[in-house]
């Protein structure tokens, strides 16, 4: 007992009789120190004393496809710290190769009592999924939120990035460097955030460098994982394409497309620009440091914890899409063309 008085004490920056004060319940504690004292039990991974804890408002459970991509664990975690604020338990189900489906877990979470589930970038982002699953979920008096893609089938709140707007800041970007051979490496087609890319891509190159969509999707869009290797698949592609500047719709992909241009000899940027996507945590530390687009994952898990929430309590949000543009984050990856021609910057501003 006098080793974990210690430790709670250190970790909580005051003194053993404070602690034994606290979890004895006695007075003449204020309350921030109170709640120091407590965060500490939590962190060290002691119990509460029962009269001590929190009731919690229920389960909440949260679907990821998976952790590899580190923008999932960054949106888990601005998504659970807004739960437990409100008085939530969020409990984290993970999707993994060979291991339970996004249709198994959420029978899991329901014959557990969950008050709602989030799903991210689940099923309802693949035009080839059966949306029924999701009335059938709604039937059983489960509110839930959908990030990360959209379908009209389905009547929920859907939060979701500017995929659109995404691919005009990454390529105006690269045009105003003097890149007119740009490639898009993502994945597949049948994913909602996959064709929103592509929209946003052609529509872009079209308006500024007067190149038709056939030729566009035919000769610079390339599908494959959203995965390293997979990034470097289809950005080596591209490079046999002639493009000097390729755009990735992960950073995980822009890392692959770094190591395929590295391959071949090539210095990023000087030879080859890449683009990714997310800002996901330390991306800002790789080398060189990655310019990429900034998915506002802050603001997308507390609209989407909100959003809930408001299911939760009978006042539900009404079933649209509530989409948070993105924000271009220029760093080391990208320069200008080899060629050496470089646009004026009204080519980004005219956007």
């Amino acid at each position: 007992m006098t080793a974990r008085l210690a430790d709670i004490a250190v970790q909580a920056g005051v003194s053993e009789a404070t602690v034994s004060r606290v979890l004895n319940g006695k007075p003449g504690v204020a309350g921030a120190t109170r709640q120091s004292v407590l965060a500490a039990l939590d962190v060290l991974g002691y119990e509460r004393p029962v009269r001590l804890r929190r009731i919690s408002a229920g389960l909440i459970g949260l679907i990821t496809p998976e952790l590899e991509n580190p923008i999932f664990p960054a949106l888990a975690q601005v998504i659970g710290q807004a739960l437990t604020r409100q008085g939530y338990t969020p409990v984290l189900a993970t999707q993994t190769p060979g291991g339970s489906t996004e249709d198994e877990l959420t029978e899991m979470l329901v014959d557990r009592g969950v008050s709602g589930i989030i799903f991210v970038s689940g099923l309802h982002a693949d035009t080839s999924a059966d949306m029924q699953r999701y009335e059938q979920l709604r039937a059983q008096g489960v509110p839930f939120v959908l990030v990360d893609g959209f379908s009209p089938k389905v009547q929920a709140p859907f939060i979701s990035p500017d995929d659109r707007a995404a691919m005009r800041l990454a390529v105006t970007h690269l045009i105003s460097l003097g890149h007119t051979r740009i490639g898009l490496a993502l994945g597949p087609r049948r994913f909602v955030p996959v064709q929103r890319k592509i929209e946003g891509f052609v529509r872009t190159m079209q308006d500024q460098l007067a190149l038709t969509p056939e030729e566009i999707e035919s000769d610079l869009v390339r599908h494959s994982l959203y995965t390293l290797e997979g990034g470097q698949a289809a950005a080596s592609a591209l490079m046999d394409r002639g493009c000097t500047a390729v755009v990735c719709a992960s950073d995980m992909m822009a890392l692959g497309a770094i190591r395929a241009a590295r391959q071949r000899g090539f210095e990023v940027p000087d030879d080859i620009s890449v683009v990714g996507f997310d800002d996901s945590p330390l991306i800002a530390f790789t080398d060189p440091p990655l310019t990429t687009v900034r998915k506002p994952v802050p603001a997308m898990g507390q609209a989407a914890v909100r959003t809930l929430l408001e299911e939760i309590g009978g006042t539900p949000a009404p079933h649209s899409e509530f989409v948070f543009m993105p924000e271009l984050v220029v760093r080391g990856s990208t320069a200008s063309s080899p060629g050496g021609r470089s646009r004026s910057q009204d080519v980004e501003n005219a956007t």
